[in-house]
């Protein structure tokens, strides 16, 4: 599975983050070494004490994400959790537990004070990045999970991930990063020269341009403006060679004035469509998403109920078993109480362990359900972006039409003034 982890202070704001609402299911698995019940509460307490030491980043936060599609049940989760804990030196430190469950998936995050409360020290973290990877690459293995190519080998990570501003950029203009990084990648790599750069970006619908203080950029038919370099994953520097320092380029403005102009209404209310029947479908499966939640929400709280009601019972039946008064004094002398009791708590660990297994089924089949309502999704969202992409393409292939035709006038033009000299 995934490991990411940072050293961090904002103790408030985790807790907060860790049990917002956007996430389908919320559980608070594991409170250890803290007196607060609560996750808030627990990293205040941690605030409060690494206030005695010079440490402004007291907690230690992981994040642990299986493969997708693979059904993982706490087991796996626990015992990863507590091998890290192991291999980082956090043995014995107080640690929070959460998981959550969104799109199908369940993932968790493990949170530890840093902070030793007998010596009043922070656990050192050094290279903790590297041990996660160990660790990542063995739960892979142990587990028979495929691998990601990156983990096997770092130069070959996917060069279409991207930065959170990325992401944020992408998403306020409904596009796929991913593909967005893909295509301009794509046309980097088969263009050798500028004006082959130019030519492969148009028919994808983009505009090379020069920035005003970004250097080289891009612009797509919106007018939204890209770092050129970051996209490329490479150096400014490795980027001029081949295409120069873009001073001949048109500035920003000049071409946001040009993408007005050559932009038809046709193509604009064509996109518009695109993504007003997107909204709509995604409306449908985002009503049959929140009904879905709802209805195993309260599953999982009638599925609690009986199952306290059930504890209670047991507890009782298991009291009534150890006799009182003089008869509970002779059983105390004669050995029997321990023997009665020994039972007592071999039937409530029994009963911990059917209860626990008992939501993990229920939990796993409504992951399966969750899973196969979020494939539709992925289908509508993959849809979306490859008729997007049309579309875009519909726009390169007015541009370069449009530019086609503007170099048959100017020969045109030419041509007639060289008769008339004659």
């Amino acid at each position: 599975m995934i490991l990411k982890a940072s050293q961090r202070g904002g103790g408030g704001d985790l807790a907060a983050h860790l049990m917002k609402a956007e996430n389908e299911h919320i559980s608070l698995h594991e409170l250890r070494g803290f007196v607060s019940t609560d996750l808030k509460g627990a990293f205040q307490e941690a605030d409060a004490i690494s206030r005695a030491t010079k440490c402004r980043q007291y907690l230690f936060s992981l994040s642990l994400s299986p493969p997708e599609g693979a059904a993982v049940p706490v087991e796996i989760f626990e015992k990863a959790i507590d091998r890290i804990e192991a291999q980082l030196g956090l043995d014995g430190q107080p640690r929070a537990v959460v998981f959550h469950e969104k799109e199908g998936r369940r993932h968790a995050h493990a949170v530890w004070s840093r902070i030793d409360a007998e010596t009043m020290t922070a656990r050192q973290m050094s290279f903790f990045k590297t041990k996660l990877m160990g660790v990542s690459r063995d739960l892979y293995l142990e587990n028979g999970w495929k691998m990601p190519r990156g983990l096997e080998n770092a130069a070959e990570r996917n060069p279409t991930n991207f930065t959170l501003s990325e992401w944020q950029q992408a998403k306020r203009q409904g596009i796929d990063p991913r593909w967005l990084k893909g295509a301009v990648q794509d046309c980097w790599k088969r263009s050798d020269t500028r004006p082959a750069f130019e030519n492969a970006l148009k028919e994808r619908g983009f505009f090379l341009a020069t920035g005003d203080k970004r250097g080289l950029v891009f612009l797509d038919h919106t007018g939204e403006v890209y770092s050129l370099p970051r996209t490329l994953d490479l150096k400014t520097k490795y980027v001029r060679a081949r295409l120069g320092d873009g001073r001949d380029l048109p500035s920003v403005t000049a071409t946001k004035a040009i993408i007005a102009e050559k932009m038809t209404p046709a193509i604009r209310r064509h996109v518009q469509e695109s993504r007003g029947r997107f909204q709509e479908r995604a409306a449908v499966l985002g009503q049959q998403k929140a009904e879905m939640t709802q209805l195993h929400r309260e599953a999982r709280a009638t599925l609690d109920a009986q199952q306290k009601a059930t504890w209670d019972d047991e507890a009782r039946q298991r009291a009534a078993r150890v006799p009182k008064g003089l008869r509970g004094l002779w059983h105390r002398i004669t050995g029997k109480y321990q023997e009665v009791r020994s039972a007592n708590e071999a039937e409530a660990h029994a009963s911990r362990e059917r209860q626990a297994a008992e939501r993990e089924k229920l939990i796993q089949q409504q992951l399966a359900q969750r899973a196969a309502l979020q494939s539709r999704f992925n289908d509508l969202r993959r849809d979306q972006a490859e008729q997007l992409l049309e579309l875009r393409s519909d726009v390169g292939r007015y541009l370069k039409f449009t530019r086609d035709n503007q170099s048959q006038a100017r020969a045109r033009d030419t041509s007639i003034g060289l008769r008339l000299e004659r």
